[in-house]
């Protein structure tokens, strides 16, 4: 038999040939087919109700804009105490998944273990659950009199409803499972004979995974990180419910848009103008992400 060799593929490029310095994997093109010709009237006619459904509002917002004003409006203490207070949870609540949801995608993605299909369903859940129904969840398991909550209150002193640190524990609520889901298929994309590799030099479970695995993968940990902070910017029925609507202490841009549509339209509107850009900056940043994966 002949021994196959690095040309087709089959011979070389696996892990322990990249590990020992040996020539790279080679990746063979995709055939992609594409259908050319014009889109048939039936469909054509539906996308593009569907593409006005979805712009028309966005398109609205930017012609109602005071743009004479907005630097005024923008400019207002309110508004920077809430966009400062935004940025601070929402970047927290992401540091907060980063280190408790990576771990966990990992878990469901390379832990064999009874129950899986149901620990993911859960983890998942607060993407489909209103997020109001996640506040109530949140005071039930962590308010004063929670399950959870009181024993924190007595035994440590700590008090997450209606504070600061309250509104991070919500929008980590509604954002980590976001995070998990783009870890973890990540990781199930991951070719694991390299950590198989690094375990046959010696290296523990632990090392493989900061040394190995977390390199390969950092490109999704960033994606699902982004992800889940413009998730956590937004959020607002998790956060009114858990942590209130204080200026200064839990209003965050969701909460003063709210408050500013019903006695300052025209503030609320540049609030959300604030918010559409960060949102479109976010869509621009997972760009290269999308299209490499399509």
């Amino acid at each position: 038999m002949t021994r196959p060799s690095a040309a087709d593929g089959s011979g070389s490029g696996g892990p322990r040939d990249v590990l020992a310095g040996g020539p790279a994997p080679v990746r063979r093109p995709r055939n992609r087919t594409r259908v050319r010709g014009g889109a048939p009237l039936p469909l054509l006619v539906p996308a593009l109700l569907g593409l006005a459904f979805l712009v028309l509002p966005l398109l609205a917002l930017l012609l109602r804009a005071p743009w004479s004003s907005m630097p005024e409006l923008l400019t207002s203490a309110e508004v920077w105490q809430a966009l400062r207070l935004s940025l601070v949870c929402a970047t927290a609540a992401t540091a907060l998944s980063l280190v408790i949801g990576v771990p966990l995608a990992w878990l469901l993605a390379r832990v064999e273990f009874p129950g899986r299909g149901l620990v993911r369903a859960l983890v998942t859940l607060p993407l489909v659950l209103p997020p109001v129904v996640g506040g109530v969840a949140l005071l039930m398991a962590l308010g004063r009199n929670g399950v959870v909550g009181r024993w924190l209150d007595d035994w440590f002193g700590v008090t997450l409803p209606f504070t600061t640190a309250g509104v991070v524990v919500a929008e980590a609520f509604v954002a980590m499972p976001f995070l998990v889901i783009a870890v973890e298929g990540t990781l199930r994309a991951a070719d694991p004979r390299y950590e198989e590799a690094a375990a046959t030099l010696g290296a523990s479970r632990f090392t493989a995974f900061r040394r190995v695995t977390l390199p390969l993968v950092a490109p999704g940990i960033a994606a699902g990180a982004v992800l889940a902070w413009a998730r956590a910017l937004g959020e607002f029925g998790a956060t009114i419910t858990f942590a209130g609507n204080f200026p200064g202490r839990t209003q965050t841009m969701p909460l003063s848009v709210y408050l500013a549509l019903q006695s300052d339209p025209e503030a609320a509107i540049a609030l959300s103008l604030v918010l559409l850009a960060v949102s479109v900056a976010v869509l621009a940043g997972l760009r290269d992400r999308w299209m490499t994966s399509a």
